[in-house]
């Protein structure tokens, strides 16, 4: 269910942002897309397209506020690749299409105690990390290849 205006100015002021036009178009498009992983040139053209006129070191400003005020948590997908996803406070890890670049997010508690055992085993204390597979999805088009 779409989020209303007031109800992502509420939410900006509950992370101590002020409320801009920006900040407000990014928030909107994350909370809106059915699509939740997007890089910063993503939010550009998507907003560009939408007929809003923002900068592209703007939308790096906004989601890097966003990132550290807990609103977004950015994931390093692919070797010089950063998505950016709305922060839901749940760990997840992802699994990458290597053909069309979809995302899928799993959670898998086995495979976060081995992380944790490794890194107890290896004489250290697992404070955060990221764990991306990449593969062919079975979605179209890759289906079809």
């Amino acid at each position: 269910m779409p989020h209303t205006t007031h109800e992502r100015t509420d939410e900006l002021h509950a992370v101590g942002l002020k409320v801009t036009t920006p900040r407000l178009q990014v928030l909107a498009l994350f909370q809106d897309q059915s699509e939740q992983h997007l890089a910063a040139e993503d939010v550009y053209r998507i907003l560009q397209a939408n007929g809003h006129e923002i900068g592209l070191a703007t939308v790096y400003r906004v989601l890097t506020q966003f990132v550290s005020a807990g609103v977004l948590r950015r994931s390093q997908i692919e070797e010089g690749r950063a998505v950016f996803e709305l922060e839901r406070g749940e760990h997840h890890d992802h699994i990458v299409c290597i053909r069309c670049g979809r995302i899928a997010e799993f959670a898998d508690p086995d495979i976060e105690r081995r992380q944790r055992e490794i890194a107890q085993e290896r004489g250290f204390e697992l404070v955060e990390h990221s764990l991306a597979l990449y593969g062919v999805c079975r979605e179209p088009p890759c289906a079809a290849s």
